[in-house]
Parts: structure tokens; C-alpha cells; sequence
């Protein structure tokens, strides 16, 4: 179940399978059949292939540019269709079958590199649970998480609890979320602890932090290495289902904001004790959910003090501005401009006590000097939205002009959750401190100038 689908024996096996039956769904054909239908196969996978760009372009899906990978399997995905209904007279049936077979063999190939590019599904045992909704490792329900509390039962590690978070408020259709205990929590009259929401990227469940990104394990090392202390992690839904793209704001796919204030915060207080001073929150996000961090935070310093974005973006993003208002905000640019980071900071004015680390997995040149504190510049976004490190730049130094302490900090990796989960258990200690971790001491942001 640990075998790997980034790389390694079986992405190979499944390709190398593939290639060798499209090619034995071409077999031997008649010269003529291979003047007509082989370029008319190419031609249809490249179709398929020029389709689904412009579908992840005008949906605004992606963060940078897609693997070549991807656009070879859709090629071949065309073909094989092609190759399957034009070969189909003539052949024997075993023949037809391979045919058959291929098609989706070319499709699960696309995924893979999908797959690859983002790093959601990094084992054969995160697939199975993704698909069957299997328990993560550690994990129990809330009633034996307080019964263990009462009895003063500390376990070695964290525990992972899932948890229906009641939605009354916002209304918002979440699926059940996960909630890291460190083993700190569980012990006799322990303190009330930090918590820190963990936001992932468009498309994702609760379990792609602790299984995708590492969290579990990151949490586990750094509470052993600090007496069992370590903040409490929220690993929230801002989706609600697999293809409903909230990114994190309210509007006709969900009242996702308001889940993550109105619903998470407070049931977290009141069911987990932790803290509920705003200087011991955080929120930190992958992708989209970077995008939700500095969001959410710019927008609700009374409950969020710390975040971290990782490959976030300018604003939410659902394709160009037309149509990100269109489908997140019904047409409504006033309710859009309510959950525009640059906005909200101009409008806000002045901040104290928050602060933020931008990752960002690109090599491009990161120009940042912290401006005097004051309103927050009226420049332009970034020429290349792709490029996370000209929107971190540019989102760092317009927050730091309104007294927002950030740093801009590479990280030498891509942009998936494998290389989110590095980010994670490099900012932990910072982001713990931060927090007011218990045993965990204060630090600065790397390359940063307090404000």
C-alpha cells in the first residue's frame, strides 16, 4: 500500500503495459488503413490535448505550466479511441480487447502525470483511501479523544480525530474534517493550546495534509522533539465535494469563508479548549489555500494572526477576472473586491501583531524591501501571475507597507504537495513559536525586517 505513484516500478509498469498495447492495437494493418486512420488518430489526441489546455486555462486549474507528460498521454488517450473504432472490423477478438483496454490504460497514464505535477495521491494507500474513505493511520473519533483526556491517557504521538463539524452558521456543505491532537494535549491540566488551520489546493479533501503533506508525521517529530508539545492542525474542507472550487470565499459554490470563522474557529474553542486569542492562530495554505491563508488572514486579524502561503496566488482565481467574479461572486465585483487581498489591506489600513512567510517553489530573482509602515501601495499585480515568486514578492512588500511582517523564502522545489510538505516542516518551528507553542521558543522570519 506505501508503493509510490510519484515514481519508482509501478508508474513505469502501468506505462510501459500501456505503449505496448496501443502498439498491439495497431498491429499489422494495410497500408491504405495506415494513410487514413493513423493521422486521423494523431489529429483526434491532439485535439483532446488542445481541449483540455484550454480548459485548465479558462478554469483557472493550475499554478504553472503542465508536465509535457500530460499532454503525450492525451495525445495517445485520442488515439487509442481512434485506433479502437477504426481498427474494429477485420480483427480478432483479442485484438479488440487489447484495443479496448488501452483506451482507459491511456487515461489512467494522464491522471498519473496529473498526479505528478500536484502530488495529491503519493501512494497506492493515499489513492485507496481517497477512493474509499478508509481511516488514516492514527486516527479515532472524538468521543475516545475526550474520554482519553479524562483519564489523563497520553499517547506516545499526536492523534488524528475526524470530526462533522457543525455548520449552522455558514451553511456551508463540508464533508468531515480532521483535527491533529499532539500528545500535550492529553496530559492532566495541560494549557490551552495554539491551533493552526491547514488549507490545501483546489480539489482536495481533508486527509491531503496529513497524508500528501506529510503534516501527521512533521507533527509527531516536532512534538517529540518538544515534550510532547506542538499546536493543535485543522485540516479543514473549503470545497465540500471533489469539483466544487470554492477558493475559500462566499459566493453560489459555498459560504467557505464563513465555514473556516464562523464554524472551524469557534468549534475548535469550545470542543478542543484551545486557545482563543487571535495570536494563537494560524492558518497556512498550499496553492489555492495559500491564497486562502493571506485571504483569510488580511480579512479577519481578530481571529487569525500567522499564516503561511505557499504558492498562492494574487486573489482567488477561477480563470481571468470576468470570470472569477462570474463564478465565485455571481457577477458581483463588490462582493469580489471583499475578498481581494489588496483591497481588503488598503481599506484596512494599518495592522499590528500579524506576520506571514511566502513559499514559493520558482527560482525567479525575489525583490523585497520592506516599505515604512503606512497605506499599502497602489501598484499594479504582477506582469506573470505564474510566477510565485513575483506574486509573493509583490504580495510581501504590499502587506509590509500596512505593517505586516513577511519574508519572501524559496524553497528549491516544485509546485506539488510533496515539496509542500518540506515548506511545512521547515516553517513549523517558526509558525510554533509564533503561536505560543508551550516549550517552543520565538524566532524570526528568515530574511525578514520586523516591522
Amino acid at each position: 500500500m506505501n508503493i509510490s505513484l510519484l515514481d519508482g516500478w509501478l508508474p513505469i509498469l502501468i506505462q510501459s503495459v500501456t505503449v505496448l498495447g496501443l502498439i498491439a492495437a495497431v498491429g499489422r494493418r494495410s497500408p491504405r488503413w495506415l494513410r487514413l486512420w493513423l493521422p486521423a488518430a494523431v489529429g483526434a489526441g491532439v485535439v483532446l490535448a488542445l481541449a483540455s489546455s484550454w480548459f485548465i486555462s479558462d478554469q483557472g486549474l493550475a499554478g504553472g505550466p503542465a508536465p509535457i507528460a500530460l499532454w503525450v498521454w492525451l495525445v495517445l488517450t485520442g488515439a487509442a479511441l481512434v485506433v479502437t473504432i477504426a481498427g474494429w472490423p477485420g480483427v480478432r477478438w483479442w485484438r479488440r480487447a487489447i484495443a479496448v483496454a488501452v483506451v482507459p490504460l491511456c487515461a489512467v497514464c494522464a491522471g498519473l502525470a496529473v498526479n505528478t505535477w500536484t502530488g495529491y495521491l503519493p501512494t497506492v494507500e493515499a489513492l485507496w483511501q481517497r477512493s474509499s474513505g478508509a481511516e488514516l493511520s492514527g486516527q479515532i473519533d472524538l468521543d475516545t479523544a475526550l474520554n482519553m483526556r479524562r483519564s489523563g491517557e497520553r499517547p506516545d504521538r499526536g492523534v488524528l480525530v475526524s470530526v462533522p463539524i457543525p455548520t449552522n452558521a455558514s451553511g456551508f456543505r463540508s464533508r468531515p474534517e480532521l483535527v491533529y491532537l499532539p500528545p500535550a494535549w492529553f496530559a492532566p491540566g495541560a494549557p490551552q493550546l495554539p491551533a493552526v488551520v491547514m488549507v490545501g489546493g483546489e480539489f482536495g479533501w481533508p486527509a491531503d495534509w496529513p497524508t500528501a503533506g506529510g503534516a501527521q508525521r512533521t507533527a509527531d517529530d516536532f512534538a517529540a522533539a518538544h515534550g510532547g508539545n506542538a499546536p493543535i492542525l485543522v485540516f479543514v474542507d473549503t470545497s465540500g465535494q471533489f469539483s466544487n472550487d470554492t477558493e475559500c470565499v462566499n459566493g453560489p459554490r459555498g459560504m467557505a469563508a464563513d465555514h473556516l470563522t464562523k464554524d472551524v474557529v469557534p468549534f475548535v474553542v469550545s470542543t478542543f479548549s484551545a486557545s482563543p486569542d487571535p495570536s494563537h492562530w494560524g492558518i497556512v495554505g498550499w496553492s489555492a489555500g495559500g491564497t486562502c491563508a493571506v485571504m483569510t488572514t488580511v480579512m479577519h486579524p481578530e481571529l487569525f494572526q500567522t499564516f503561511v502561503d505557499m504558492d498562492g496566488q494574487v486573489g482567488p482565481n477561477a480563470g481571468s477576472a470576468p470570470q472569477t467574479i462570474a463564478r465565485l461572486f455571481g457577477g458581483d465585483a463588490a462582493a469580489f473586491a471583499q475578498f481581494d487581498p489588496s483591497t481588503v489591506v488598503r481599506k484596512h489600513g494599518p495592522y499590528s501583531g500579524v506576520a506571514g512567510w511566502f513559499a514559493v517553489s520558482d527560482t525567479g530573482p525575489v525583490i523585497h524591501e520592506p516599505a515604512k509602515v503606512g497605506p499599502a501601495p497602489n501598484v499594479d499585480p504582477p506582469n506573470n501571475p505564474e510566477s510565485h515568486t513575483a506574486v509573493a514578492t509583490y504580495l510581501c512588500g504590499m502587506v509590509s507597507a500596512a505593517g505586516i511582517e513577511c519574508s519572501v523564502v524559496p524553497h528549491g522545489g516544485d509546485h506539488t504537495f510533496p515539496s509542500a510538505a518540506q515548506v511545512f516542516a521547515a516553517a513549523l518551528p517558526w509558525l510554533a513559536g509564533r503561536v505560543h507553542t508551550p516549550g517552543v521558543p520565538a524566532i524570526g522570519l528568515p530574511g525578514a525586517t520586523p516591522q
